[in-house]
């Protein structure tokens, strides 16, 4: 199974849990906003420590209650892409795409498969909200990352930028052969891009 989650986290007066087992592919959770999604990404990036449960992603067992196990965030191996693109401004494109890569041998790839060879040598500043979300799925692919996790990948961008990054979410999907974890409050992002839809 690509992930097995099962969490309870009480976050002030709310509680955030899910039961989840996926296979192979992408998983969108979908619910409205302010119900928790993020949190539960935050506890399989090891960001948050749920109160029970466990989190297996791809047979690796990353937390587990009742056993003690909690693997550390940097240990975790997630590619995680968060809201807002969080690039670094003082780097270009190409430093922010090999931050924390081992070496740069799947670079070509990576711009190939976005679509972003041309952004090689500009600053994030100079970006489109469309270009900077690419710019940074490339960065956590080229982290060797074991999973993909999506914040809400495609919020606060107009329709043309959202449909260039739902295209290259689906390729990402198809071709890098990573289980996906995504959020969204959407219905037609959900039903464009999920293997399997998750009512939160």
């Amino acid at each position: 199974m690509s992930f097995d989650i099962r969490v309870d986290k009480r976050l002030g007066e709310a509680s955030v849990s899910l039961d989840l087992t996926a296979g192979e592919g992408l998983t969108v959770l979908f619910g409205p906003s302010g119900i928790g999604k993020t949190s539960i990404l935050n506890m399989v990036a090891g960001l948050l420590c749920p109160d029970t449960g466990r989190i297996a992603v791809a047979g690796r067992e990353l937390f587990d209650a009742a056993t003690g196990v909690n693997v550390p965030p940097q240990r975790r191996r997630a590619g995680y892409v968060f809201q807002e693109p969080r690039l670094f401004p003082h780097r270009r494109v190409r430093a922010n795409l090999l931050y924390g890569a081992s070496d740069g041998a799947g670079l070509a790839g990576v711009v190939a498969m976005l679509g972003i060879g041309h952004l090689l040598d500009r600053w994030p500043r100079t970006l489109s909200g469309g270009e900077a979300r690419r710019v940074a799925i490339g960065r956590a692919l080229l982290s060797d990352p074991a999973f993909l996790l999506l914040d809400e990948p495609l919020s606060s961008l107009d329709r043309a930028r959202r449909g260039e990054i739902m295209t290259a979410i689906e390729r990402v999907r198809d071709e890098a052969g990573l289980p996906i974890l995504m959020v969204t409050h959407d219905p037609e992002e959900a039903e464009r891009l999920a293997t399997r839809i998750v009512q939160v």
